[in-house]
């Protein structure tokens, strides 16, 4: 094997992409920071006791671990900045009112989450911290559809679940840890039969609820049909009211979906989860959720909602037409009207490359489509390379 070969799922971004990749960065940090969300930039390791502390099972696999030549301890490479981002509201700042975060950096995931995806995402982010209500989902979400419309991402739809009404069937009749696991992978693969076999000893009440959330996927029709066929628990009751006010306060700028049997970070989420999808695209562009319960390990249990995206991801669904094309300048280091000329394009935002000596054959490489040149004394832009 060649030793320069990248590990499967690992790869680089060329210049293209990377352009692509970084004009969409700045883009939706501007974005962020336009809505008073103040930018971290988390570590890329950790301990792993600090790094898991309150994420769950799931992300504990998806970890890549390492011992500290330092400390002898063990060390988490990130497969998520959000609970970094938690521990830093919670630890570090220690503020009391409504805290806004963002934040954009590479993860590392041991596995690809499908044959299609990169293990090494590059994840953007904005989390709410210090407020309860529906308001900062609805404000975090309206935020998320505006990101992916600065990248162009056109008829996006939004899939909305919660959490808590799982959460609800499975305490109320006490399911213990081991049935309540084999339900939630049920759950996911939307396996009704395996369903009906696990709850064939539960009371009615729970069984034909349990059974019934694959079914509960659709249009806001759901939500009536949920209130028919669910129990009337106030944490049913209060999860459904929130949906439907995030389905009023987001029909301006998404088309709604439900789906009741979704439980993506059932470990880590506490309440409204949900997920960001276009037209011709199989995974979700972004997802996000209320996970209320994070920072308490941090020492304070502090209400939070935020959203993620994979910036790769993101810019591969919608590719911005390639990199600008440049000015080609000649080399005259010592002309300083020509190095005022070039200095004055580049404030403007003009891409001025300067043409190395010994290299005249090879100028197509440098992306350049005009060139500058004297005209009378005077330094000027013309059209094409001569």
């Amino acid at each position: 094997m060649r030793a320069w070969l990248l590990p499967e799922y690992v790869e680089d971004i060329l210049p293209a992409e990377a352009a692509r990749i970084e004009r969409l960065r700045r883009a939706i940090l501007d974005l962020f920071a336009g809505h008073g969300y103040q930018l971290v930039m988390p570590p890329l390791l950790e301990y792993v006791d600090s790094l898991l502390t309150g994420t769950g099972h799931d992300l504990d696999l998806r970890t890549f671990k390492l011992v500290d030549q330092l400390s002898g301890r063990t060390l988490g490479v990130r497969a998520d900045i959000t609970p970094q981002v938690a521990r830093i509201d919670a630890h570090l700042l220690n503020r009391k009112g409504v805290t806004r975060l963002s934040y954009a950096g590479s993860v590392l995931h041991t596995l690809p989450s499908d044959m299609n995806r990169t293990r090494e995402p590059l994840q953007i982010g904005a989390e709410i911290y210090g407020h309860r209500g529906v308001e900062s989902d609805i404000e975090v979400q309206r935020l998320m559809m505006q990101a992916m419309a600065a990248a162009g991402v056109k008829e996006a739809h939004l899939d909305l679940g919660h959490v808590a009404i799982f959460r609800a069937l499975v305490r109320r009749a006490k399911i213990d840890d081991g049935r309540e696991s084999e339900l939630f992978r049920a759950m996911q693969l939307k396996d009704v039969p395996a369903l009906r076999a696990l709850t064939a000893k539960l009371d009615r009440t729970t069984r034909e609820a349990l059974t019934a959330l694959p079914d509960l996927y659709g249009g806001r029709d759901v939500l009536a049909a949920a209130a028919r066929r669910l129990p009337a628990y106030p944490e049913i009751r209060d999860a459904l009211r929130d949906l439907k006010r995030l389905s009023d306060a987001l029909a301006d700028v998404a088309k709604i979906r439900f789906d009741l049997a979704e439980l993506r970070g059932y470990h880590y989420h506490s309440g409204v989860v949900f997920a960001a999808y276009a037209q011709g695209w199989s995974n979700a562009l972004a997802r996000g959720g209320r996970y209320d319960e994070v920072g308490k390990a941090f020492g304070r249990a502090r209400a939070a909602t935020g959203f993620s995206m994979d910036l790769r991801e993101l810019a591969s669904a919608h590719p911005d037409g390639g990199a600008k094309p440049g000015i080609l300048a000649p080399y005259k280091p010592n002309d300083a009207a020509l190095q005022k000329r070039i200095a004055s394009l580049r404030a403007r935002g003009e891409i001025v490359i300067v043409d190395l000596p010994g290299h005249a054959g090879t100028r197509a490489e440098l992306g350049c489509d005009r060139q500058l040149i004297r005209k009378t004394g005077t330094w000027t832009v013309v059209g094409g390379i001569r």
